[in-house]
């Protein structure tokens, strides 16, 4: 099956890839690699949710954030690759989470955008992976992504 018939039968569409909001761009291109810049939970422009985790998010909610931005990230690969099904496999992904300072569940948090590339690559979506808490997110939101796919 291909990867454009696999993530429909996940239950996801493709979105428009973000327009990049600075001096940079969404992905780019090295070699056999696209590297793509850090992805935020948007859908039409607008945040699926805002805040913390730990207070004012819940790690259920910041589980689906991720998977929201890591699907982002996909759009970004597939556009600069020509379409979805010309990528392999993921490489690595990185997560930042906009946590309480007692929120020790950061890991989990990007589980969501991890288990979403290996349910839509098999083991070709297993990555090297960072998940680091911060203090501060644009926009508010809980959760960045960012991911580098093989094509």
């Amino acid at each position: 099956m291909s990867l454009t018939d696999t993530l429909a039968a996940l239950g996801f569409s493709l979105p428009p890839p973000p327009a990049a909001v600075g001096n940079f761009v969404g992905a780019r291109r090295s070699g056999s690699l696209i590297v793509v810049s850090g992805q935020l939970p948007l859908r039409e422009g607008r945040p699926v949710c805002v805040g913390r985790v730990g207070s004012a998010i819940s790690l259920e909610t910041a589980y689906e954030a991720a998977r929201v931005a890591a699907l982002n990230a996909l759009a970004q690969a597939a556009f600069v690759a020509g379409s979805l099904d010309a990528l392999k496999g993921v490489v690595r992904v990185g997560g930042f989470v906009q946590a309480d300072s007692d929120f020790f569940d950061v890991p989990k948090v990007v589980n969501g955008a991890s288990d979403f590339y290996v349910s839509l690559f098999g083991d070709a979506g297993r990555h090297a992976r960072a998940a680091i808490g911060v203090m501060t997110l644009p926009a508010n939101v809980p959760v960045e992504i960012e991911a580098t796919f093989e094509i």
